[in-house]
């Protein structure tokens, strides 16, 4: 039970902590996004994404719905932030001595773990196939 606690736990504050920006985009907007895109030579329309990255995915995983789906999905999106916004970050520090990408590198890792660990048992959809 424990290790089944542990991995809700994982779930809940991947998906709790990034649906909040994916929250912020809904609220916002993505043109910030879609510049940056076409700035690096990417269809703009790609930024639409991001809804899928840090508001649906982070349901799935809360929920424990095809959670390694949704986390692979949460890496794909990290990988992308990190390569499009945070590119010059990832050998620099912050001011406060931490690493200039933590927060990145947090729901990257995370997600990665999630997808190691699977959903546990406490979970819409323990275990399966797809999860």
């Amino acid at each position: 039970m424990s290790t089944d606690a542990g991995k809700l736990v994982l779930r809940l504050t991947l998906g709790l902590l990034l649906v909040f920006h994916g929250w912020a985009k809904i609220t916002g907007g993505v043109d910030f996004i879609s510049g940056m895109l076409q700035n690096n030579g990417l269809p703009g329309f790609l930024a639409y994404l991001v809804y899928l990255g840090e508001f649906l995915a982070p349901l799935f995983v809360i929920a424990g719905a095809y959670t390694r789906v949704a986390a692979y999905i949460i890496v794909g999106n990290m990988v992308v932030a990190i390569l499009l916004v945070h590119m010059g970050d990832i050998f620099t520090l912050n001011g406060t001595g931490g690493w200039a990408i933590e927060l990145q590198a947090f729901y990257l890792m995370t997600a990665v773990a999630i997808i190691l660990l699977g959903p546990g048992k406490l979970s819409f959809m323990p275990e399966s196939r797809l999860n």
